[in-house]
């Protein structure tokens, strides 16, 4: 009786240390899942990289923030296009939003007349024109196209304007052309159209906002 509780015994205790190591690998091996790796492939625009790498930091030590979670970051991009013509014929709005989809590449959404002028024979819920809104990886993508592929191939390039903040932090920029994009074919557009982008930064002025876009790479006319 005696040699078969010890023989219990052992086997219970063995049991445990068993479930112990079972349990201390499961842990292991979450923590393991959990852990972020070094190089898992993913892809990080440039214009990203540089921000994280070169530009946060610089902003840190400018203007003296005591937290991370101060520094002014890019928050959304805009990319709008108004069409008037789209009143008589519907047909045009399909080549506004085949447009924007080719430059920014994201799907343009109509947009609707908010509500009825007599003047312009508008009417509420009337299509007049489209827009993108932009966020995440393809904001960075666009910007760095926008800044170091399209504006330098704008005829008589100065650079944009140092001072069409709103106050808050956004800078708004108008474009005349679209041909200034490469994804866009001269043979295969209808009518040469402009755009507004306005790009959203979290920036609680308008200096901020500035620096911010300076060390990006924004190509500011020099001011006199």
């Amino acid at each position: 009786m005696a040699e078969k509780k010890e023989t219990k015994a052992v086997e219970a205790e063995a049991e445990v240390k068993e479930t112990k190591a079972k349990k201390s690998t499961a842990k292991a091996e979450k923590a393991e899942k959990k852990a972020p790796k070094a190089d898992d492939g993913k892809y990080v625009p440039n214009l990203k990289k540089k921000y994280q790498a070169d530009v946060a930091p610089a902003l840190m030590q400018k203007f003296s923030y005591k937290s991370v979670m101060q520094i002014p970051k890019l928050d959304k991009i805009v990319v709008n296009c108004g069409c008037g013509e789209a009143r008589e014929n519907s047909k045009v709005l399909e080549a506004v939003v085949g447009d924007l989809t080719k430059i920014t590449g994201q799907k343009a959404i109509i947009t609707k007349a908010k509500k009825s002028v007599a003047n312009f024979k508008l009417r509420e819920d009337m299509p007049i024109g489209a827009k993108v809104t932009l966020r995440g990886d393809r904001m960075w993508e666009f910007l760095d196209r926008l800044f170091n592929v399209a504006l330098p191939r704008v005829r008589d390039f100065r650079g944009i304007n140092p001072n069409s903040f709103d106050g808050r932090g956004n800078y708004a920029l108008g474009i005349k052309e679209q041909l200034i994009f490469p994804e866009i074919e001269y043979d295969k557009i209808d009518k040469i159209r402009g755009m507004d982008v306005v790009i959203c930064t979290t920036a609680m002025t308008d200096e901020e906002a500035r620096e911010l876009l300076t060390l990006i790479g924004a190509p500011f006319a020099a001011q006199a």
